[in-house]
This record gives structure tokens, sequence and C-alpha cells, in this order.
């Protein structure tokens, strides 16, 4: 009966290389730098989100003037979580994200549930949507001004995907390159809003905002749901935290390029809206279909043609960034023993944990034609919230668990405490507000326990079983030219 080992820490690796394997050891190399780190951030937090519908808060917080506290709220709250996880990366110096930090303060068992629920739904759920706006964005211009028919856009999207996965497999530099092109480029479609915007606030256009904090629109039982899309918007401050092996001095940049990015994405999400309010009121934004475009068509004519093309880049960036974070998370997984094995290895040549980048392919393209994709996100969203929440209250738990730990960069107690709870309340509200899909989200959920059993906890697999898995290891492995990384 073989055993498989865990292998614990991959960084501190003194064994000697096989023999015939490459002179130089296979391994992810540290590539991600602060520009990196920040371009990762913001790259996948910024999706299309911002210029599509940043309606849904407004929609829920009743004036202008609310929904812009809405968003500085919302920005302050991700802040908070973001510090917390600037902690635990650098007192956990592992890949793996929320998986890793679950794993580390709570064991194995509530890890794989976590991990369960991310490959088999949320991960290609949320990949396949990011990859729709993209498809039917890069289209658009094409079509117009006419509507895109599903199939062109269906295999736009899959094309896309295609892209994003080969470059994924290909290289971790040309990868971070292109994350750090697509970030600008994003910035620069916010600029090319905010700078007209503002000009038009300081010619005087300012009917909009005039009694902004009307009292009486103000509808205090939306405004949690106003905060559940602000947070939506802002999440992605996390994704970081899936590379931290790969992320160079992680002490000074983690905690760096989370703050940084977060206050940059903070003051794009609220300068975007006040640009979009001096040109349309309240009422006009929630009547449009892509408020990015109706801004545009307002103040530059005929340039509105180039607002899809850059929506279109922003969402491949966040598909971009997603995947390489995400890929991480079953890398580090697969290393503890809770993925098949090929999933930990690394190509020979090009440096790059091929398998867990394309592991997720056939699940994103099933769901994506046969799947019903945005049900399967109310399912999950409150998931993502409540696995997060549990992450951090992992992390008070460390404090009084492990006092000892080296801690190089520390929040103060309140932060996790607030941010935690942030969470657990938005999970209680999706449960209130919407209760038949959180009800199934739990049970997809559930799924993961005798999942658990199946596939790890029982040490003695029929022979047979052992054979196929180790066939198919073998087999995959001459494929992909892939290698276990050398300890």
């Amino acid at each position: 009966k073989k055993k498989k080992k865990v292998i614990k820490d991959p960084l501190n690796s003194n064994g000697d290389p096989h023999t015939g394997a490459p002179e130089k050891k296979v391994e992810l190399r540290k590539k991600v730098t602060l520009l990196r780190g920040i371009s990762i951030i913001i790259g996948t937090i910024i999706g299309a989100g911002i210029f599509i519908s940043p309606k849904g808060i407004l929609k829920n917080s009743g004036s202008v003037g609310m929904s812009l506290v809405v968003w500085i709220a919302c920005g302050i709250l991700s802040l908070f979580g973001a510090l917390s996880y600037a902690e635990l990366g650098t007192c956990i110096k592992k890949s793996g994200g929320h998986y890793t930090y679950i794993l580390e303060a709570f064991g194995p068992q509530v890890a794989f549930v976590r991990l369960w629920v991310d490959m088999i739904a949320i991960r290609p759920a949320g990949l396949a949507v990011i990859a729709l706006a993209f498809g039917r964005y890069i289209l658009e211009p094409i079509f117009m001004p006419c509507g895109v028919p599903e199939i062109a856009i269906k295999l736009a999207t899959t094309i896309g995907i295609t892209m994003v996965m080969y470059l994924n497999s290909m290289s971790v530099s040309w990868t971070a390159r292109i994350q750090i092109f697509l970030t600008f480029s994003k910035l620069l479609a916010i600029a090319i809003i905010i700078v007209p915007g503002l000009y038009q606030l300081f010619k005087g256009e300012t009917k909009n905002f005039e009694n902004a904090f009307e009292v009486n629109t103000v509808d205090l039982s939306g405004l949690p749901l106003a905060f559940y899309s602000g947070m939506y918007a802002y999440a992605g401050w996390f994704y970081l935290n899936f590379v931290t092996e790969e992320v160079e001095n992680p002490e000074r940049t983690m905690p760096l390029a989370i703050c940084i990015s977060m206050v940059i994405v903070m003051i794009c999400y609220t300068m975007t809206n006040v640009a979009y309010y001096t040109v349309m009121s309240a009422e006009e934004l929630l009547a449009s279909d892509a408020v990015a475009v109706t801004f545009a068509e307002k103040l530059m004519g005929n340039f509105s043609v180039a607002v899809p093309v850059f929506v279109a880049l922003s969402c491949f960036g966040s598909m971009n960034g997603c995947l390489f974070a995400i890929s991480r998370m079953f890398y580090v997984a697969s290393r503890e023993g809770q993925l098949p094995e090929v999933l930990s290895m690394i190509h020979i040549r090009r440096h790059t944990p091929l398998p867990a980048v394309i592991v997720l392919y056939p699940i994103t393209l099933l769901i994506l034609f046969l799947g019903d994709i945005y049900s399967l996100l109310n399912f999950m969203s409150f998931l993502r919230w409540l696995f997060i929440g549990v992450a951090v209250v992992g992390l008070i738990y460390l404090r009084y668990t492990r006092p000892d730990m080296p801690r190089p960069f520390k929040v103060p107690i309140f932060i996790p405490v607030v941010f935690s709870f942030t969470c657990f309340f938005m999970v209680f509200l999706s449960l209130y507000s919407d209760p038949i899909n959180t009800g199934i989200g739990f049970a997809i959920s559930l799924t993961g326990i005798p999942a658990y059993f199946i596939f790890i906890h029982f040490e003695r697999k029929p022979k047979w079983f052992q054979k196929l898995s180790d066939s198919v290891n073998r087999s995959l492995q001459i494929i992909l030219e892939v290698v276990p990384t050398e300890h």
C-alpha cells in the first residue's frame, strides 16, 4: 500500500535533483514584483462591473449621495479584508489563498469543502461570466447597431478562455507582462471617463448633485443589498494571496501591493461614479444597459465605439489575473494531497503549473454551453463570503492558538473582527432575501463532505483504483511534459 507523501515546505528544499532532470531546479520561480502584484490585484478587481452596472448600488440606496457613500464604505470595508489578508499572507508564506488559511487554522476537512465548491462551481461559473462579458463586448462594435447573436458570443467567449489558458500555460513572465499592459489600459479607460466628467463638473454641471441626500428616497431595507453589490464590485483583493510563494520579498511586497491597489481602486470607482452623475441623472443611469457606452455617446459622439473594446480588454485582464491566481490554489491543494498528484507538477521547460491551469478548461466550457450561469452565481456568491469570513476568523483564531507565530505585518484586532462580521452579515442577508437559492448553494457545498471521505479519508482504496489513478497520472505526465517539483 503506497501512502502518498505530503510535502510540507516547498521553499526550503535542499534535496538532490534526480538524475536526468534538467540542470536548473524545476519549481515556480519568484517572478511577481511589486508592480506585477499591483497589476494582478487591480487588474482582477476592475472587471466589467464599473462600466456596465454601477446601478445595483444606486437602485438599492435610493439617492445619488447615498450611493457614493456606499461606494466609499464598501471600499473601506474591503480594505479591512485586504489588510487582514496581508497579515495572513506574511505569516503563512504558502500560496493558495483562502484554501491555505482555512487549512492552517481549521484543518483539512473544512479546507477540502472550500476546495470542492470552488472546483465544481464557483470558479468555473465566475470565469464563464467574465468571459461572456468579454465575448459580448468584443463583438459589439462589429454588430452595431444590432444585437449580437448568442452563438457568436459563446464562440468569442470560448476563444477568449482558450487564449487565457494558453497564455497562462506558456509563461509566467508573459502572463504578468500582459496583465500589466491590461491594467494600464483599464486605468486609461477609467481616466477617459473621469477627466471629461470632472471637466463638466468644474464647468458647473452640478444639477444632478443638488439635494443628493434626499431623505425621503433613501430606502433603509435596500441598503444591505446595495452593500452586497458594492462588496461584489470590490471583490478580488485576495488574489495576490494565491501566489504568495512567487512574490519577491513577500513581507514587504504583499502589504504594499494590497494597500496601493485598494486605494487606487477606491478612487477610480468613486470618481467614475461622480463622472457618470455629471452627465446622467439617476433615472438615466438606471435605464441604461451599459452605462459607460451611454456616457460616451453623450459626451464624445462617435468615439463611443471604442468603449466596448476597452470593456472587453478589461474583462480579458480579469480572466487572466483570475486564472493565474486560481491555478495556484489547485497546485497547492494537490501538493497537500487533496487533489490528484498531476496537478502539482510543473512543466519542465516553461516552469508553469500547466495541469493546474488547464484543469478548469473542460468544466468552464461545460458550464458555458450547458449550465445556467447566473443562477449558479446566485447559489455561490454567498458561499464565497462565508469562506472569506471563515478565513478571517482563522486569523483571529491563530492569534490565540499560535501567539508565537512570526507576524511581520500585524493589523489591529478590530479590523478582522469588523470584516468577518460584515461577511457573516452578508451571508445572513442572502439567506433572508433569497432563501431558496442560498439553500441550494448550501446543499451543493455539503456534497463536499462525502467527497472528502471517499477520495481522501479512506486509506485503503481498492487496488484497481490505485492502479488506474497511477497510470492516468503517468500518462498525463508524459503528454503534458510535467514533473513533480523537486524536494
